[in-house]
C-alpha cells in the first residue's frame, strides 16, 4: 500500500487542495492574477513535512516551519500559473485517460476491488472524485511540461559518464551498514501532545538500550511496535538511498555498536543501533546507466521547470500576503 500512499502524496503535490474546500473565513495567502490561494491550502500542502519536524529548539523548528510554508506557497503559485497556461493553450484530458491512470495505480497496489480502492483513498482524506481531479491535473501538467520543458531536457553520454565517475568515487569511499531499530508508533493524525509523549517513551527506550550488557535485539522484541520486532528489529544490510532520508542520515553517522537518539519518520520514533559496517564495491556502468539517466533527466527537468515557472511569474500579477 506504500506505493499508493506515495502516489497520493505526489498527486497532492501536483493537484493541491482545492480552494472550494477552504472556509470563507480563510486568510488569503496569495493572489495569482484573479485566483486566490487560501492559507488553509498552504497549510495542508506543507502538513506532511511540518509533521516530521523534530528539532528540540522551538526557534529553529519555527524557522523550518516558515520555510516549508514558503516552499508550499511557491509550489501552489506555480501550479496556478501553469493551470492558466493549460487553459490558454486548450490542453485537455479525456475521462478514459484518467480511468487508465486510476487503473494503473490500482494494479501497482494489487487492488482489484474498486470499493476497496475508494476505502484506501478515504483513509487518506480523499474522495474518488477529488482523486480523479488530481490525476486529471497531473496529465494536463505533464503535457504542458512536455511541450514547454521537454525539448530542452537532454542527457548526453558525456553527462552519464561524468555522473558515473562521481558515483563510483563516492561509492568507493562509502559503506553499507547492518542496523536494527525499535519503533514507537505515532498515528499520522496524532496531536502535538501525543507526538511528544511518544518521543519521551522513545527516549526512555534509548537510555535502556545503552545500558551495559543490554541486548538490543531482545529489547526490540519486547518493546518495538514495528513489524520487524519479531526479528529483533533487524533491518539487514543497506546502502545509502534505500531508507527514509532522516533515518538514513542517522544510520550512516553512527559508529558500530552506537545507539541513536529517537529519529522521527512518518511511522513514528525510531531508536537505531548500527551492528556492523562494511565497504561496498561500485556497481558497473552498464547496470547503473538507466538509473543515472533517469536521475539526470529528473534533475534537468526540475531545473528547466523552475525557470519556466519563474518566467510565468514575471509575466503574471502575483501578490503574496502570507
Amino acid at each position: 500500500m506504500k506505493k499508493l500512499v506515495a502516489f497520493v502524496a505526489a498527486a497532492a503535490l501536483l493537484g493541491g487542495a482545492t480552494s472550494a474546500r477552504a472556509e470563507l473565513v480563510d486568510k488569503v495567502a496569495a493572489v495569482v492574477n484573479r485566483d486566490v490561494i487560501a492559507l488553509s491550502e498552504v497549510q495542508q500542502r506543507a502538513a506532511p513535512e511540518v509533521s516530521r519536524l523534530n528539532d528540540p529548539d522551538p526557534r529553529k523548528r519555527a524557522e523550518m516551519r516558515a520555510q516549508l510554508m514558503k516552499t508550499a506557497l511557491d509550489t501552489l503559485i506555480g501550479e496556478k500559473l501553469m493551470e492558466s497556461e493549460i487553459t490558454e493553450m486548450g490542453i485537455s484530458a479525456t475521462e478514459g485517460e484518467v480511468d487508465e491512470l486510476v487503473n494503473d495505480v490500482r494494479r501497482q497496489n494489487n487492488i482489484t476491488d474498486p470499493a476497496q480502492f475508494e476505502q484506501v483513498l478515504a483513509a487518506e482524506g480523499l474522495t474518488m472524485k477529488a482523486y480523479r481531479e488530481m490525476l486529471r491535473k497531473r496529465i494536463l501538467r505533464d503535457r504542458l511540461l512536455r511541450m514547454k520543458v521537454g525539448p530542452k531536457v537532454k542527457v548526453t553520454e558525456e553527462d552519464l559518464k561524468a555522473a558515473y565517475n562521481q558515483y563510483a568515487r563516492v561509492e568507493s569511499e562509502d559503506s553499507e551498514v547492518h542496523a536494527r531499530h525499535i519503533l514507537v508508533q505515532v498515528d499520522p493524525k496524532a496531536t502535538e501532545e501525543q507526538v511528544a509523549a511518544a518521543r519521551k517513551k522513545a527516549e526512555g527506550i534509548a537510555q535502556e538500550a545503552r545500558r551495559e550488557g543490554m541486548d538490543f535485539a531482545s529489547l526490540a522484541r519486547a518493546r518495538s511496535e514495528g513489524p520487524s520486532a519479531q526479528d529483533g528489529g533487524d533491518l539487514g544490510w543497506f546502502k545509502r538511498g534505500v531508507m527514509v532520508a532522516a533515518f538514513e542520515k542517522v544510520a550512516f553517522n553512527l559508529k558500530e555498536g552506537e545507539v541513536s537518539e529517537p529519529v522521527r519518520t512518518n511511522f513514528g520514533w525510531h531508536i537505531l543501533k548500527v551492528e556492523e559496517r562494511r565497504s561496498v564495491a561500485a556497481t558497473s556502468y552498464d547496470e547503473m546507466r538507466p538509473k543515472l539517466e533517469n536521475k539526470l533527466l529528473q534533475e534537468k527537468t526540475d531545473k528547466f521547470l523552475d525557470q519556466y515557472v519563474q518566467e510565468l511569474r514575471q509575466k503574471a500579477n502575483v501578490e503574496v500576503k502570507m
